[in-house]
């Protein structure tokens, strides 16, 4: 059964109560369900609906139209790499490569272990620090190298949360 908890359902509603349009609310409740649910399923996607009180078919746009929002269950960990253009010159494509026999994946990225999803990611916005990777959608790792990757699966693998990375600004990647 598909349900939200009290304090889910107050912060959905604190959301909503940002935006003239309930509509707006969407994205963050899909968030809150997927972080709950691991994925989002359609009956995920009409708890949010019915939360929301919106339209199924809104819900059900948004979720498909970001990629972002899984649609299937998956993995626990996404490892997305970036391969865009500066991130591809600095390694990212050798990244990936790297990463995707460390931890023999099949076709679709899924580790033989059942543990990592891999995939190329577009621009992550942090060219500065290339090539770099977005960890289940919420750290990335700055720098990588094959020492790095293996450092992050291990961690992952034992559990350890990973922390954010502390990238010092220089006169060179300064805003």
């Amino acid at each position: 059964m598909y349900t939200f908890t009290d304090a889910e359902i107050q912060e959905i509603q604190k959301h909503v109560a940002k935006y003239p349009d309930r509509n707006s609310a969407i994205m963050p409740a899909l968030w809150i369900a997927q972080e709950k649910f691991g994925w989002l399923s359609a009956e995920a996607m009409k708890l949010v609906a019915d939360t929301l009180d919106v339209a199924y078919a809104r819900v059900y746009g948004v979720a498909t139209f970001y990629t972002m929002y899984f649609k299937k269950e998956v993995p626990k960990h996404l490892f997305e790499v970036c391969t865009c253009f500066t991130c591809g010159e600095c390694g990212g494509k050798e990244t990936m490569k790297f990463l995707r026999e460390y931890l023999e994946t099949d076709e679709k990225g899924f580790s033989k272990d059942g543990l990592f999803w891999v995939r190329e990611a577009e621009c992550l916005g942090a060219c500065d620090t290339a090539p770099v990777a977005q960890i289940t959608n919420s750290r990335y790792v700055h720098n990588l190298n094959e020492s790095k990757v293996r450092l992050t699966i291990d961690k992952l693998r034992s559990g350890v949360e990973l922390e954010y990375e502390q990238i010092p600004l220089t006169n060179q990647n300064a805003i």
